[in-house]
């Protein structure tokens, strides 16, 4: 049996009192996740290991089965395997957004979703200027990118941007959890506000704000960790011999890297709301052909609860069950060698908190011959009514993996 993860992220939320206090997943309109859940198991999945923050790495690392104290080392190790900068020992990689900052307020934490192309001109040139034998900027994805400091100490907080929006930066830059981290801490705040410095004139933010946009006007390095100690997931399942990963994010990449799995990439893959659906699903259906795994994120619910915009997670969430969901399950339906969907996000990202929270979140698991439980739709609240309970570490992957 082939197996395929479609993982939504940041598709689980709280009740929202507009929509008569139902979630968006119990309000949206979404006939094949129903049908899914229908069909087959569902269950809540704990997918952030106590004493981890609720972030994207952690969440889509436990779906996958890592144990989280044993590999865990921040989002920077991912961003530097998926741009593939090999990390030598010492070498402390932190994550490194491209952030807007409007006198002492954050903003936002993706500078007004700064193209790559926009964000790879800013990186160069901080590069140019910061840059040392020690010091290294690398260009990402759009305002997702990587700071490398050669010697540096990671026992550091750090706290995420997205974590923070309209609020002062100042009180949150980065603080040493030890006497021997002072030095890192100090450097890296340094970069922050030298990099403030250099790009409030830069022509390209400029430009940007005489078009009405935010501009790109700082860094902000934070979660970070040295090179993982992760195995391939076909050590731990044998049905894996082969496996793919398809998204537009780059620390989902990297994950996928260090998991053994090559990436698919996708023309028109954004990791937001007008992200290439088909294209994405037609990539899951070929590499199913081939492969025996597939990861499919679509970062889309997840940006849009940031923004806090109810309406517009609606759709990605819609999106994601008539683009990819239907797609997917009508091509591998009829199949000789049958395909096991799992459905889920990762975390939940309520848009009244703009943020991520820990919370189990909802899964279905279905296959042909599956024996399906009691539950009839795919929400937060149906699926702890599901056969599989509240599962937490490596269980799901194992359930999925079983057949």
């Amino acid at each position: 049996m082939k197996h395929i993860i479609i993982l939504g992220d940041g598709m689980a939320d709280w009740a929202v009192p507009s929509l008569g206090n139902q979630t968006l997943l119990q309000y949206a309109h979404t006939p094949y996740m129903d049908k899914l859940a229908a069909m087959g198991c569902c269950g809540m999945l704990k997918t952030v290991a106590d004493g981890f923050h609720p972030g994207s790495e952690v969440a889509n690392m436990s779906v996958l089965g890592y144990d989280l104290p044993k590999v865990y080392e921040g989002r920077g190790v991912l961003e530097a395997a998926s741009i593939g900068v090999e990390l030598c020992p010492g070498d402390l990689a932190l994550r490194c957004n491209i952030v807007c900052v409007e006198g002492e307020t954050l903003k936002n934490h993706s500078a007004g979703h700064i193209t790559t192309e926009e964000a790879d001109v800013l990186i160069r040139y901080l590069q140019e200027h910061l840059g040392t034998d020690r010091i290294h900027f690398y260009t990402g994805v759009q305002y997702r990118h990587l700071l490398v400091i050669k010697g540096g100490d990671k026992r550091l907080v750090c706290v995420p941007p997205h974590d923070i929006p309209l609020q002062p930066f100042r009180p949150n830059m980065v603080r040493p959890a030890c006497a021997e981290a002072e030095e890192t801490a100090r450097l890296l705040n340094e970069l922050t506000l030298r990099s403030q410095e250099l790009l409030a004139s830069h022509p390209l933010n400029l430009k940007r704000m005489a078009e009405g946009k935010d501009p790109a006007n700082s860094i902000w390095a934070w979660s970070p960790g040295f090179r993982p100690q992760m195995e391939p997931l076909s050590q731990k399942y044998p049905e894996i011999k082969k496996g793919s990963v398809i998204t537009a994010v780059d620390l989902i990449r990297g994950i996928g890297r260090y998991a053994g799995l090559r990436c698919i990439d996708v023309e028109g893959a954004t990791g937001l709301y007008d992200t290439n659906y088909e294209g994405k699903a037609h990539a899951a259906i070929e590499a199913l052909r081939t492969d025996d795994f597939v990861y499919l994120h679509v970062e889309a619910s997840d940006e849009a609860g940031h923004e806090g915009n109810v309406a517009l997670k609606l759709q990605t969430i819609e999106n994601l069950d008539s683009r990819i969901v239907k797609p997917v399950y009508e091509a591998v339906k009829e199949w000789d060698e049958p395909v096991a969907i799992a459905v889920l996000p990762d975390h939940p990202t309520p848009c009244e908190l703009r943020t991520h929270t820990a919370e189990p979140i909802p899964f279905l698991i279905y296959y042909p011959g599956i024996e399906p439980d009691e539950v009839q739709t795919y929400d937060e609240v149906s699926c702890k009514q599901g056969a599989y309970g509240t599962l937490e570490r490596d269980e799901f992957m194992n359930e999925f993996m079983k057949y």
